[in-house]
């Protein structure tokens, strides 16, 4: 399944300063059923964002009028526990396209790459200005130049770097996952293929 294209993302974002966020957190167990990759936007935060009732809590995040975009910005190990892909397909099915903490789980930021979300790792105190310049302004844009691999608070200019695996940053900037970048290159597989002895 292709993805859009990810280049430059310039977006305001939405703060969840908690460390330690795990997967069962991001979409809990109970809706992991489906096969499809949607609907699961629904779902993220679940029992964060609503009550047993199912009506919004007003003091999460999300349901905060004043916070939106395509940048979420978490606490430290983000992501931790099981290895649910529906994590990160809840996280892109919301709307989310990039992920910005100073550590995450392994697992959790390559089932990211794999769906077209970018997960950019950042250092505490870098972090730590970005939620303080979101809470100044809650419209504060954030700028992810993935060509250049940086991530700059637009309002104060302060910039900083970060690591991507070179295949991964490829497949992002195409829009491709995994079998996508495969059928891109099967007149070159095909090639190979002929010119090996029998």
């Amino acid at each position: 399944m292709a993805y859009d294209k990810f280049e430059i993302l310039t977006s305001s974002a939405v703060p969840l300063p908690i460390e330690n966020v795990d997967t069962d957190q991001i979409i809990p167990a109970r809706f992991l059923k489906a096969t499809e990759r949607k609907g699961f936007g629904d779902n993220l935060f679940r029992d964060w964002r609503y009550n047993s009732d199912d009506s919004p809590k007003e003091d999460f995040v999300l349901n905060n009028p004043l916070y939106g975009g395509k940048i979420l910005v978490g606490g430290k190990n983000f992501g931790s526990g099981s290895s649910r892909e529906h994590a990160a397909w809840s996280v892109y099915d919301y709307g989310f396209r990039c992920v910005i903490s100073s550590f995450f789980a392994d697992i959790f930021k390559n089932n990211c790459l794999n769906v077209g979300v970018l997960p950019v790792q950042v250092s505490a105190d870098f972090l730590d200005q970005i939620f303080k310049a979101i809470e100044a302004d809650p419209k504060a844009e954030i700028k992810v130049d993935l060509p250049t691999q940086t991530v700059t608070i637009v309002a104060t200019g302060a910039s900083e770097s970060f690591d991507i695996n070179s295949y991964k940053k490829g497949n992002l900037l195409n829009g491709f996952d995994d079998i996508d970048y495969l059928q891109n290159m099967k007149e070159e597989i095909a090639s190979f293929a002929e010119s090996m002895p029998l």
